[in-house]
Protein backbone atom coordinates (compact mmCIF):
# COMPACT_ATOMS: atom_id res chain seq x y z
CA UNK A 1 0.00 0.00 0.00
CA UNK A 2 1.04 3.49 -0.97
CA UNK A 3 1.07 6.42 1.05
CA UNK A 4 -1.63 8.06 -1.11
CA UNK A 5 -3.63 5.13 -0.03
CA UNK A 6 -2.95 5.08 3.51
CA UNK A 7 -3.96 8.85 3.71
CA UNK A 8 -7.38 8.12 2.20
CA UNK A 9 -8.19 5.74 5.21
CA UNK A 10 -7.30 7.59 8.51
CA UNK A 11 -6.72 5.09 11.58
CA UNK A 12 -9.40 6.66 13.66
CA UNK A 13 -11.68 5.28 10.52
CA UNK A 14 -9.76 1.76 10.25
CA UNK A 15 -10.06 1.23 13.78
CA UNK A 16 -14.24 1.35 13.81
CA UNK A 17 -14.34 -2.28 11.34
CA UNK A 18 -16.10 -4.44 13.16
CA UNK A 19 -17.59 -1.31 15.45
CA UNK A 20 -21.33 -0.97 16.08
CA UNK A 21 -21.69 2.17 15.15
CA UNK A 22 -25.50 2.95 14.67
CA UNK A 23 -28.95 1.68 16.95
CA UNK A 24 -32.14 3.15 16.57
CA UNK A 25 -35.78 1.64 17.65
CA UNK A 26 -39.00 2.43 15.79
CA UNK A 27 -42.65 1.74 16.24
CA UNK A 28 -44.12 -0.47 12.73
CA UNK A 29 -47.50 1.51 12.77
CA UNK A 30 -50.65 0.59 10.09
CA UNK A 31 -51.42 4.00 9.69
CA UNK A 32 -47.71 5.49 8.95
CA UNK A 33 -46.86 2.29 6.57
CA UNK A 34 -49.62 3.19 4.43
CA UNK A 35 -49.10 6.33 4.10
CA UNK A 36 -45.36 5.90 3.05
CA UNK A 37 -46.83 2.98 0.92
CA UNK A 38 -49.46 5.60 -1.29
CA UNK A 39 -46.24 8.03 -0.87
CA UNK A 40 -44.21 5.75 -2.99
CA UNK A 41 -46.68 4.45 -4.97
CA UNK A 42 -47.02 0.80 -3.92
CA UNK A 43 -50.58 -0.26 -3.77
CA UNK A 44 -49.72 -4.10 -2.97
CA UNK A 45 -52.95 -5.04 -1.07
CA UNK A 46 -51.28 -7.05 1.46
CA UNK A 47 -50.33 -3.28 3.38
CA UNK A 48 -53.95 -2.07 2.88
CA UNK A 49 -56.42 -4.86 2.04
CA UNK A 50 -57.12 -7.21 5.27
CA UNK A 51 -59.24 -10.41 3.81
CA UNK A 52 -56.75 -10.48 0.71
CA UNK A 53 -53.65 -10.80 3.66
CA UNK A 54 -55.84 -13.12 5.50
CA UNK A 55 -55.95 -14.82 1.98
CA UNK A 56 -51.99 -15.05 1.58
CA UNK A 57 -51.95 -16.95 5.50
CA UNK A 58 -51.46 -13.34 7.57
CA UNK A 59 -53.87 -12.54 10.47
CA UNK A 60 -53.85 -8.77 9.28
CA UNK A 61 -52.11 -6.43 7.00
CA UNK A 62 -48.56 -6.13 7.34
CA UNK A 63 -46.04 -3.71 6.69
CA UNK A 64 -43.97 -3.13 3.29
CA UNK A 65 -40.44 -4.32 3.36
CA UNK A 66 -38.46 -1.45 2.52
CA UNK A 67 -40.64 0.85 5.47
CA UNK A 68 -38.16 -0.83 7.98
CA UNK A 69 -35.44 1.70 7.38
CA UNK A 70 -38.29 4.67 7.63
CA UNK A 71 -39.98 3.10 10.50
CA UNK A 72 -36.60 3.16 12.76
CA UNK A 73 -35.80 6.47 11.49
CA UNK A 74 -38.09 8.49 10.26
CA UNK A 75 -37.38 11.65 8.28
CA UNK A 76 -34.52 13.84 7.87
CA UNK A 77 -35.86 17.75 7.21
CA UNK A 78 -34.42 18.58 3.69
CA UNK A 79 -32.23 21.85 5.90
CA UNK A 80 -30.13 19.18 8.11
CA UNK A 81 -29.19 16.81 5.20
CA UNK A 82 -24.93 16.83 4.81
CA UNK A 83 -23.22 17.73 1.90
CA UNK A 84 -23.88 14.03 0.89
CA UNK A 85 -27.38 14.09 0.88
CA UNK A 86 -28.13 11.85 3.49
CA UNK A 87 -28.78 11.96 7.22
CA UNK A 88 -25.00 10.48 8.25
CA UNK A 89 -27.72 8.84 11.19
CA UNK A 90 -26.55 5.05 10.29
CA UNK A 91 -22.95 5.58 8.85
CA UNK A 92 -21.66 6.59 12.39
CA UNK A 93 -18.51 8.74 12.94
CA UNK A 94 -16.55 7.89 9.79
CA UNK A 95 -14.19 10.67 8.62
CA UNK A 96 -12.12 10.39 5.55
CA UNK A 97 -10.49 14.10 5.13
CA UNK A 98 -8.95 13.48 2.25
CA UNK A 99 -11.88 11.84 0.52
CA UNK A 100 -14.88 14.52 1.64
CA UNK A 101 -17.21 13.25 -1.89
CA UNK A 102 -19.53 10.55 -1.04
CA UNK A 103 -21.70 8.21 -3.06
CA UNK A 104 -24.08 5.28 -2.28
CA UNK A 105 -22.12 2.31 -3.01
CA UNK A 106 -24.72 -0.47 -3.32
CA UNK A 107 -27.35 -2.50 -1.02
CA UNK A 108 -28.32 -5.45 -0.49
CA UNK A 109 -31.12 -6.51 1.83
CA UNK A 110 -32.54 -10.10 2.55
CA UNK A 111 -36.17 -10.04 4.61
CA UNK A 112 -36.86 -13.09 6.69
CA UNK A 113 -40.43 -12.02 8.04
CA UNK A 114 -43.14 -8.96 7.36
CA UNK A 115 -43.95 -6.64 10.61
CA UNK A 116 -47.27 -5.92 11.70
CA UNK A 117 -48.90 -3.28 13.58
CA UNK A 118 -47.68 -2.74 17.08
CA UNK A 119 -44.15 -4.30 16.00
CA UNK A 120 -40.93 -2.78 17.47
CA UNK A 121 -37.74 -3.05 15.16
CA UNK A 122 -34.40 -2.31 16.24
CA UNK A 123 -31.60 -1.32 13.90
CA UNK A 124 -27.94 -2.11 14.60
CA UNK A 125 -25.52 -1.50 12.50
CA UNK A 126 -21.38 -1.96 12.21
CA UNK A 127 -18.90 -1.85 9.83
CA UNK A 128 -17.80 -4.12 8.27
CA UNK A 129 -14.94 -3.54 6.24
CA UNK A 130 -13.18 -0.28 4.94
CA UNK A 131 -11.04 -1.32 2.17
CA UNK A 132 -8.85 0.95 -0.56
CA UNK A 133 -9.32 0.23 -4.04
CA UNK A 134 -7.95 1.62 -7.43
CA UNK A 135 -10.62 2.83 -9.68
CA UNK A 136 -10.37 3.92 -13.48
CA UNK A 137 -10.37 7.20 -12.46
CA UNK A 138 -8.28 7.02 -9.21
CA UNK A 139 -8.23 5.72 -5.88
CA UNK A 140 -11.29 5.81 -3.54
CA UNK A 141 -12.62 3.99 -0.26
CA UNK A 142 -15.22 1.80 -0.12
CA UNK A 143 -17.01 1.02 3.67
CA UNK A 144 -19.82 -1.14 3.59
CA UNK A 145 -21.50 -1.73 6.79
CA UNK A 146 -23.82 -4.84 8.08
CA UNK A 147 -27.20 -4.02 9.63
CA UNK A 148 -29.94 -6.10 11.60
CA UNK A 149 -33.27 -5.38 11.80
CA UNK A 150 -34.65 -7.07 14.96
CA UNK A 151 -38.59 -6.94 16.56
CA UNK A 152 -39.80 -6.56 19.88
CA UNK A 153 -39.45 -10.64 20.27
CA UNK A 154 -35.42 -10.73 19.30
CA UNK A 155 -36.55 -12.03 15.86
CA UNK A 156 -34.33 -11.15 13.21
CA UNK A 157 -36.37 -9.82 10.46
CA UNK A 158 -33.55 -8.23 8.13
CA UNK A 159 -30.66 -7.79 7.41
CA UNK A 160 -28.52 -5.74 5.06
CA UNK A 161 -25.20 -5.69 3.84
CA UNK A 162 -24.54 -1.40 2.60
CA UNK A 163 -22.16 0.09 1.00
CA UNK A 164 -20.13 3.99 0.35
CA UNK A 165 -17.97 4.98 -1.87
CA UNK A 166 -15.76 8.31 -0.23
CA UNK A 167 -13.76 9.80 -3.51
CA UNK A 168 -10.84 12.71 -2.90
Amino acid sequence: MTQQTQDLVPEAAAAQVGALVATATGDVLRREWQRWAVAVGDRNPLWFDVEHARAQGYDDVVAPPLYLQYAVLGVTPLDTLRADGSSGAVSGDLAFPDAPRRMAGGESTTFHRYCGHGDVVTMERRVESIVQKQGRSGPFVLVTWRTTYTDQRDELVAEATTSMIARP
